[in-house]
């Protein structure tokens, strides 16, 4: 446990990361009045997202791995990372929807049907805490992976 001290502290580094941005999503009417702006507006969560990642292999690097670190080494502590985000997620999904934008799912839903992308019935499918929980965790685990896999290849430094 003591071992991995570095990658839960930034796993939840990550997670309280997620939902400061969902309050700025909130504040900048990405889940409400400019919805239509917010597909394209939430990608830009990437550019912290992988920040958070580069930072703790960076610190995990220089901390534990006396700065030598194999990509392998950079590739595992990122997954318990992910694996932190992944298990976190409900906690943060739940934060995000029922305190910081619990109109979200309404507003989206209202803004798919009204744009003739989904009828009434697919978007209560789809727009709801249930379907976000299942989607958030898939995906965490997903780009987690990939952002792992990348950034460790960035990392890693030879004796």
């Amino acid at each position: 446990m003591q071992k991995r001290l570095i990658e839960i502290k930034w796993g939840l580094i990550f997670v309280i990361m997620m939902l400061l941005w969902m309050y700025f999503e909130k504040a900048m009417g990405w889940h409400d009045e400019n919805i239509a702006e917010h597909a394209a507006y939430t990608n830009f969560v990437a550019i912290p997202s992988v920040l958070v990642y580069v930072l703790a292999l960076l610190e995990k690097r220089r901390k534990y791995f006396n700065n030598v670190m194999t990509w392998r080494q950079g590739f595992i502590s990122g997954m318990v990372i992910t694996l932190g985000v992944v298990i976190l997620t409900p906690f943060s999904q739940l934060v995000t929807h029922e305190l910081i934008t619990p109109d979200y799912f309404e507003n989206v839903s209202a803004y798919a049907v009204n744009q003739g992308q989904m009828t009434q019935e697919e978007a209560s499918n789809y727009f709801n805490l249930t379907s976000y929980l299942w989607q958030s965790a898939v995906f965490a685990l997903i780009v987690g992976t990939l952002t792992s896999a990348i950034v460790a290849l960035f990392v890693r430094r030879k004796a």
